[in-house]
């Protein structure tokens, strides 16, 4: 999808990292993401699949994947309406966007804990927040949904402020659960999230 008329060049970038051997359950997602620069992994050729991912990390990747411009302002400007934790770091940016524009809401007292670890039910919230906003929320009848959150054997562990994130998420078939599993507290991993990524933006 491009926001314009124009001419345009389709080109190849292959990006290949040593951690990543072609037969893994995430090649094809990690060759997806970090071929549009989605990510650049942890280091020179590596993934780091297994490595956990930060609240921060997530929303950078985010926008990225969705051709979200992190605004650049003032530092005043930014200083006074971003997180208070968002610091001045490469994230910084990428944390004032999505709190304008409602993709992320922090953890209270105007904290959005970057550096934290991100959970499963945060990941989900954090996108279904930004599909909504670019309208890409994918439709489902009644015959095509996913199952209804109550039917997981954890679902009472999904926090409240989570529940229609979630449930919308797996209604229209973005996430699945594990052996009837929804495992919202534990922790995304970047192989994780590439899948994600991936079964969206590949659609």
């Amino acid at each position: 999808t491009t926001p314009h008329f124009s001419k345009f060049v389709i080109a190849s970038n292959p990006v290949i990292f040593r951690d990543v051997a072609p037969g893994a359950w995430y090649h094809d997602a990690v060759s997806f993401i970090a071929a549009r620069e989605i990510t650049s992994g942890v280091a020179s050729g590596l993934y780091g699949p297994q490595d956990s991912l930060t609240r921060a990390q997530f929303v950078v990747m985010l926008l990225k994947a969705y051709g979200i411009n992190a605004e650049e302002t003032s530092t005043a400007q930014m200083s006074n309406e971003n997180f208070a934790d968002a610091g001045n770091s490469y994230y910084t940016s990428a944390l004032y966007t999505a709190k304008k524009l409602g993709i992320a809401k922090g953890i209270g007292n105007n904290l959005f804990a970057p550096d934290k670890e991100i959970s499963r039910e945060e990941m989900l919230v954090l996108l279904y927040n930004a599909l909504q906003l670019i309208k890409e929320l994918p439709t489902v009848d009644d015959e095509s949904a996913g199952p209804a959150l109550e039917s997981f054997m954890d679902a009472q562990e999904v926090s409240d402020w989570a529940i229609p994130g979630v449930s919308e998420l797996i209604r229209t078939r973005i996430v699945a659960g594990t052996d009837s599993k929804i495992m919202p507290k534990a922790m995304t991993t970047r192989a994780e999230m590439a899948q994600v990524l991936y079964q969206l933006l590949g659609r």
